[in-house]
């Protein structure tokens, strides 16, 4: 409700953080949380798989990517062979996880095992030319959507965009504290007011 918005603002205010600002952050996070839910319904790639007849569920598919390992999504050296934990490394995955979605796509003719250049005692994982070409369809089906997409956009829009979203994406991935925004005092007071509330209920 926007009298509840104008009290956080007014607290925001009062730990140092201007009102212009709060109702910036206001309105990214609403743009951010539409986002998130979208995201985590996996609706893209529900629709490519679906669109492009595909036998696969997510998981399979994101485990085949990062057999792949497209450069624009891991920073991977490109010689690197791939190996099951590098799969669960790269998903952010358990390692027991990601082992049994590569025997599953082993089992269906998408993965294949070899044995390591590098170290015959190591087993490394690869696509098969089926799950080769299943990957390229799925990244130029998105690549398509997204590239049409931003087809409309200026010049000027898409160099402004990209600097500032992996400005945001370093924010939320390195953990930002409160101590590092120089506002644990705050933190430590709303906390204080949180435990003190809930044992008056």
């Amino acid at each position: 409700m926007a009298e509840r918005d104008e009290e956080l603002i007014g607290d925001m205010a009062r730990a140092g953080i201007a009102p212009e600002v709060t109702r910036a952050a206001l309105a990214f996070d609403a743009v951010l949380q539409r986002w998130r839910r979208r995201v985590r319904t996996r609706e893209l790639g529900h629709r490519a798989l679906d669109e492009l007849g595909l036998p696969l569920d997510l998981a399979q598919l994101d485990v085949m990517i990062a057999i792949h390992a497209p450069a624009n999504e891991f920073a991977d050296d490109p010689a690197e062979e791939t190996m099951v934990s590098t799969v669960a490394q790269r998903l952010n995955i358990d390692p027991s996880r990601a082992s049994r979605i590569v025997t599953d796509l082993i089992g269906r003719g998408l993965a294949a095992r070899a044995t390591s250049r590098a170290d015959a005692r190591r087993s490394i994982v690869t696509l098969t030319p089926s799950g080769q070409a299943m990957v390229e369809a799925v990244r130029r089906y998105k690549f398509l959507l997204l590239g049409g997409f931003l087809s409309d956009w200026t010049p000027d829009e898409r160099e402004t965009l990209l600097p500032l979203l992996e400005r945001f994406s370093h924010w939320s991935e390195s953990g930002a504290t409160a101590d590092e925004a120089g506002l644990e005092d705050r933190i430590a007071r709303l906390r204080d007011e949180l435990a003190q509330h809930l044992t008056t209920l």
